[in-house]
């Protein structure tokens, strides 16, 4: 198997996790690139075990990869997705981070699970993929998580207006709209106060943000829908941002055309451990977060 490595360079324990990867090799036969990207990072501690010609640009490293391994958090299962795009190399997330619920594999359980995947003992999830049309604009966006439609910089409001396949929704000002997939259901959306979505739903999460309205609550379509936001004359110039990682601004007015994409993100995730597992975990259900405090301050 060949496996491709990309992480989070601003994490200190960055080279020894992929350290302890690339030590692997030998034990399951494994055949090993790196991102350009780590190069500088990784030279110090593994000038001497990985060569120049194992990294690789990322359309390289997708084309010569049967797995992706990402080292970090839940943003770098983002930009790993956002890379490997419509080739769907599966994506394994190794958790250097607090809380991951994409990223949930530890450094500690790195060896036995790569055992696991070698005996096909695990599973790949399909998850989908939200794409993202700006009026005027050719390019198009994509997120695993989320479309963020808000008001910049701004202080002041903006005039919001939400359409589902035409069909009028919702007006009301506020701060701004995020349009969640299951996957991003436990991200920015849960934080504005949206619901849990179990990531394998066929669903879109439209979840208002600070809206200046009792009316205007969280709604759940299918994800075969077409969802148009339309940003108002009346607002000042607004931001549509992707996975929380690349932005457009645009000055209204303008409609905004969000849906899911033709192809899905695969992540390999353990077949030991559920998506209630993670849940329980990494939102400490069941647990005195007293006493989980406490611990944490001393």
């Amino acid at each position: 198997m060949t496996i491709g490595v990309v992480g989070n360079s601003t994490k200190q324990s960055l080279p020894e996790a992929v350290d302890s990867l690339l030590k692997l090799g030998a034990t399951f036969d494994l055949k090993f690139f790196l991102h350009d990207d780590l190069q500088k990072v990784l030279k110090k501690k593994l000038g001497g075990v990985v060569s120049k010609k194992q990294y690789l640009s990322a359309k390289e490293l997708v084309r010569n990869c049967d797995l992706i391994v990402a080292f970090g958090g839940d943003g770098t299962i983002l930009s790993a997705a956002r890379m490997v795009g419509k080739a769907q190399t599966p994506i394994l997330g190794i958790n250097l981070g607090k809380l991951g619920f994409l990223a949930e594999v530890s450094i500690d359980e790195l060896e036995s699970f790569i055992h696991d995947i070698l005996n096909r003992h695990h599973i790949v999830e399909e998850r989908s993929v939200l794409k993202i049309h700006l009026e005027k604009e050719k390019a198009e966006l994509v997120a695993l998580n989320e479309v963020v439609i808000d008001k910049s910089s701004s202080s002041r409001v903006i005039h919001i207006s939400v359409y589902v396949n035409d069909d009028y929704l919702v007006s009301y000002q506020g701060d701004g709209i995020i349009i969640s997939t299951p996957t991003g259901s436990t991200g920015y959306a849960l934080a504005a106060g949206g619901p849990i979505v179990a990531p394998t739903t066929d669903v879109l999460v439209i979840q208002p943000i600070s809206p200046h309205s009792l009316s205007a609550r969280t709604v759940i379509v299918p994800d075969s829908s077409t969802v148009r936001i339309v940003v108002g004359h009346l607002s000042d110039r607004a931001r549509v941002t992707a996975d929380g990682q690349f932005e457009r601004g645009f000055t209204p007015p303008s409609n905004i055309y969000i849906q899911k994409a033709d192809y899905s993100v695969k992540l390999v995730k353990r077949k030991d451990r559920s998506y209630y597992d993670v849940l329980r975990a990494k939102l400490f259900w069941g647990s005195d977060i007293r006493l989980i405090k406490g611990k944490e301050e001393k």
